[in-house]
This record gives C-alpha cells, structure tokens and sequence, in this order.
C-alpha cells in the first residue's frame, strides 16, 4: 500500500482519537485497533490515490465515526460543552458556500433534463436559451468540488442525513445497485455522447437555429466521456457527468412523445372523420368534406376577389378559426388570435442574409414573413339567358258592365 494511502487512514484515526481523548487511553488504543482493518479496508476499495475526504465521504466525519464508537462500546458520550455563539455561526457561514455548491448542482441536474425534454418534445431548439442560467450554476458546483473537495458537502446535515437513511433501509442493497451501474457506465457514456451529437443534427435538419446548438452537444458529448473515465478514481466528476446523463435522459422522453404526436396527427390525417373538430387551442376547424381548411377566398361576379368578408352559419354564428401570425422575436409563426374574417394571409417560414433576402443563397437567419392578397385568378362563369318555349298571351281586358248593354237600335228611315 502506498504511502499516499496509509496517510489516509493515520489521519482519520487522529481525529477519532481526539474525539476519544477523555476514554482511557488503553481503551482508546484498544477501540483503534479494533477499527483499523476496516478502515484499511474502506481505502483499498477506494483505490490508489485515496484522500481523506474520500473516506468521509464513505463513513461520515470522524468525530462522528467515535460517536458512533462510544454508543456501541456503551462508553458514556463525550462532555458537551456549549460552543459560544460566535463559533456557531461561524460554522452556519462555512455551510454556506457548500450548501448553494450542492442544491445548484441538483437544481442544474433537474433542470438540464427538464430542457432536454423540452428541446425533444417538439425539435426546437430554442429551450436551449435556458441554458444561459443553468450552466453557471451548474459551473459553479464543479468547481467547488474540484477545488475545495467534498468534504464540505459531505458533513452538510442533509447529506447525512441521507446517508444514513440508506444505511438503515438496505446496507448492501445501494452498494450493490451502485456496482452495477459502476460495471454499465462506460458504455453508457459512449451512449450519451452519440445521442447528444445525434440530437445535434436532428435540430440542425429542423432549422437553422440548430446550427448554434450543434457546437453545444458537441462539447456536452466530449465532457461526458472524458469526465465518464474520471468517475471510477474521483467521485466529483460524477457531478459533471450525471447532470449530462439526465439531459440526454430527458431528450429521449421527450423524442418518445415526439413521435408519439407525430403517429397521432398522421393518423387523424387520413382518417376518414376527423378524430375532433377542435384544435390544441380550443379552437374550430373547418371541414370541406374531409380535408380541413385554413383559409376562405371569395369572388364577386366579375371575378375580383373580395379583400374582407365575415363569415356565419344559417344560425348567424361566426365561424371563427385561429389566426396566424409571425412571432417577432422568435420569427416563427404562432397563433395571434380567433376571428371569422377572410382571407388570411399566407405565412412563410424560411431564412434571411444579412440584407434581408428571403430564403437567398447566403441566409442563416431564421425568419417568417405573412404574405397578404390572393395567390391565383378565377374566371366566374355566366349563367344563361333563360326563354320561354310558349309565348304567353296577351291578356284580354274583360268588358266593363255598361258595354254589356244591348246595343243601340238603328233609328227608322222616315217616311214620307
């Protein structure tokens, strides 16, 4: 054994025995003797390298290892002594920074495979931008473990109390399972590091905006396989490690339910009745027949297409669809809002250069643009003049009464 490693072991039995300096000394020897093979124990499974930290980590503080001593030897507990009040809370502030160390590395783990999640559910990358506050939390956990250790976070209150639980429920049952996934985890990284540049090219196929996340998974995918050969001899790079482990953990739960909806609304497509009348919104469709339609034109006589018209059923409901438009910040289209007045203008999602060109051979900017008047011509046929086979006869006006009357005799030719 190295000398590194019996360094370990000596001065985590110096601190016992202070803890157990008031026992007589022969008994304190005695109780070291009795417990050092199972600390040399603990360090050979630590490997090469072991520090002090590492072992409490394993076994809890040292003062609280004698503690422990003391209850199953049945030696009466150390003499308590009130700490004055300024030692108090200087060792509330020393918690301080390891305590926002631990919860910001847990709280950036969460939130990383709330993202992934996010990002996959529907391909969009722009969830990524959450990553702006996430990554300096997380940041900042790894770097207090790689300078400071942690052995700080080890003796948080928290932590062992959570360590003992476990111990209490299944003594040999966490080792186990942590031996298993131990044995698992080099290629579960190489697993990781696939995904995340698989995911990187996925986006980058939905949009442009992919591009900008690509170099990101690219980095996530290298950490986590040269932080993933760093966990077996060093406990802390496991915090680098799982936080990327639960992103790619959260994108392949989210990328389930992507293709699940995908399934889905291919099916209602070409069903033959549609599975609802109503959008995710809330909002009507309107069926011809059984194909659904976004937008109404109507012609007068002419031919000349009418720029605004309100449509109503035979009740005099409107019919009221969603409304379209682009979303200016995102430049991506989105609903602005429900109304029954047409036609609606056409929204086009494409990409932009620098001057503004739409879908031109040097764009990369994302960009959405609504597109207004009518997209085609119609010629409005004309009815025919209508004739009548049989022209219709003339109407006879009916004789007055006073013409019915018998007709005026002729008067008599005189005689002479």
């Amino acid at each position: 054994m190295s000398t590194q490693n019996s360094t370990a072991v000596r001065v985590y039995l110096a601190r016992v025995r202070t803890a157990l300096a008031d026992l007589p000394s022969a008994e304190v020897e005695e109780i070291l003797e009795d417990v050092r093979p199972h600390l040399l124990e603990i360090e050979a499974e630590l490997g090469d390298g072991a520090r002090v930290e590492q072992m409490i980590e394993r076994l809890g503080t040292p003062e609280n290892y004698a503690a422990e001593l003391r209850a199953a030897g049945d030696y009466p507990p150390a003499a308590s002594t009130e700490p004055p009040k300024t030692v108090v809370i200087k060792e509330q502030a020393k918690r301080i920074v390891p305590r926002l160390a631990l919860w910001g590395l847990v709280v950036a783990s969460v939130g990383l495979g709330l993202v992934g999640i996010t990002v996959a559910n529907n391909l969009r990358p722009e969830a990524l931008v959450s990553l702006v506050i996430i990554l300096p939390v997380l940041g900042f956990g790894v770097w207090y473990l790689t300078r400071k250790g942690g052995a700080g976070i080890a003796e948080l209150p928290e932590v062992r109390a959570l360590r003992e639980g476990l111990k209490k429920q299944d003594p040999e049952g966490l080792p186990r399972v942590l031996n298993y996934f131990r044995g698992l985890s080099p290629a579960w990284w190489l697993v990781c590091a696939a995904a995340l540049i698989l995911f990187g090219l996925m986006l980058v196929r939905r949009g442009s905006d992919g591009v900008a996340a690509l170099p990101v998974l690219v980095v996530a995918a290298v950490a986590i396989v040269w932080g993933g050969r760093r966990v077996a001899a060093d406990k802390r790079w496991l915090w680098l490690t799982l936080p990327v482990s639960l992103f790619v953990l959260g994108g392949a739960f989210g990328f389930v339910g992507y293709v699940f909806d995908s399934v889905d609304h291919r099916y209602q497509s070409y069903n033959t009745y549609p599975a609802s009348s109503r959008n995710s919104d809330g909002s009507d469709n309107l069926y011809y027949g059984n194909q659904s339609i976004e937008n109404v034109y109507a012609f007068d006589a002419e031919g000349k297409p009418l720029t605004e018209i309100y449509l109503y059923d035979e009740d005099g409901r409107p019919i009221t669809l969603s409304r379209k438009g682009c979303d200016k910040s995102a430049n991506y289209p989105m609903k602005i809002g429900a109304d029954n007045r047409f036609p609606r203008p056409k929204i086009e999602q494409g990409i932009t250069d620098n001057d503004g060109n739409f879908n031109g051979y040097n764009a990369y900017k994302n960009a959405c643009r609504e597109v207004y008047g009518v997209p085609f011509s119609v010629a409005i046929p004309k009815a025919p003049a209508t004739t009548s086979a049989t022209p219709a006869p003339s109407a006879t006006p009916a004789p007055s009464p006073s013409s019915s009357a018998s007709p005026t005799p002729a008067s008599p030719t005189p005689t002479k």
